[in-house]
């Protein structure tokens, strides 16, 4: 089935800015064309691609067909690299990734990578290779090691996570140690529904998994900022808080008690000689912020 490009750009772009009015703007034509190239497109699927609202979403359909206009845009600015005939043009990705790695060393990888885009999707390093088993990202960064189907899996090194909060912090909530009894009652930082880490940490270093009162912040930044403020404690990336943590602004609940966390890289295989360069760089970045 042949599928007319310019109606998966429209598609894509409607994705991209989460609205007709900017999809149009996004690629220089009329709000007008990009409906008629949607509907063009979903008469020929046979299903709608697109659910309407502020902002549009894609069906898992729309998604798929998204990340497959991606997907052929990289391979096209492999080729151009390739072949001096061609004029190269800038390639853009979906990739899943955690906010943690976005924080710390993602964006440096992409630096090092000259003529790409990148659409990124933010999500719990347990659940970010979900999006590549769906097919709506081209790769991910991952606590996931075995390799999806068609994709391959590269270590990229360890998150080490510090349970950590304000000195003023531990000496209201903890001033007799961090017992069972002290830690079920002190506030904590979660990132979100989907993050288990203050737990996993509670699990190995007290053998219990409480559920004290919580903050839930999706920000990695604002995550150590609440940290700073003694807003409660949490496990902060230890690349992120090394200078709060050798200032004193931070400091450890407890000695001697880091979660390291294994992260990869998991890309598809079929695009793997495309992704090569961020592949590399991405290594290589992570080696000198990971464990």
């Amino acid at each position: 089935m042949q599928i007319d490009y310019a109606h998966l750009a429209a598609l894509a772009a409607i994705l991209r800015t989460g609205s007709f009015d900017a999809a149009a703007q996004d690629l220089g034509v009329t709000q007008s064309a990009i409906s008629q190239r949607l509907k063009a497109l979903e008469e020929r699927i046979g299903m709608p691609l697109v659910l309407r609202g502020s902002p549009c979403v894609g069906t898992e359909t729309g998604r798929r067909l998204a990340a497959h206009l991606d997907q052929v845009g990289l391979l096209e600015g492999a080729l151009a690299r390739d072949l001096a005939a061609l004029s190269p043009r800038s390639a853009r990705l979906r990739i899943a990734v955690t906010a943690d790695s976005l924080a710390t060393f993602f964006l440096k990888a992409v630096a090092q990578v000259p003529d790409l885009l990148v659409d990124l999707v933010v999500d719990d390093q347990d659940f970010s290779a979900d999006w590549l088993r769906r097919g709506e990202v081209v790769a991910a960064v991952t606590a996931h090691e075995a390799p999806i189907a068609g994709c391959d899996s590269l270590p990229l090194g360890a998150m080490r996570y510090i349970a950590s909060a304000s000195p003023a912090f531990v000496k209201q909530h903890f001033a007799n140690g961090v017992t069972p009894e002290a830690i079920s009652k002190a506030p904590v930082l979660i990132f979100s529904s989907k993050d288990r880490l203050q737990h996993q940490w509670m699990q190995q270093t007290l053998g219990i998994t409480p559920t004290p009162p919580s903050h839930h912040l999706p920000s990695a930044p604002g995550f150590v900022d609440a940290s700073l403020l003694g807003l409660g404690w949490g496990m902060n990336p230890e690349p992120l808080v090394r200078p709060h943590l050798n200032s004193g602004a931070l400091v450890p609940l407890l000695p001697d008690t880091p979660f390291d966390t294994p992260l990869f890289w998991q890309s598809s295989r079929l695009l793997a000689p495309a992704l090569a360069p961020l592949s590399k760089a991405l290594q290589q970045i992570a080696r000198q912020h990971l464990n």
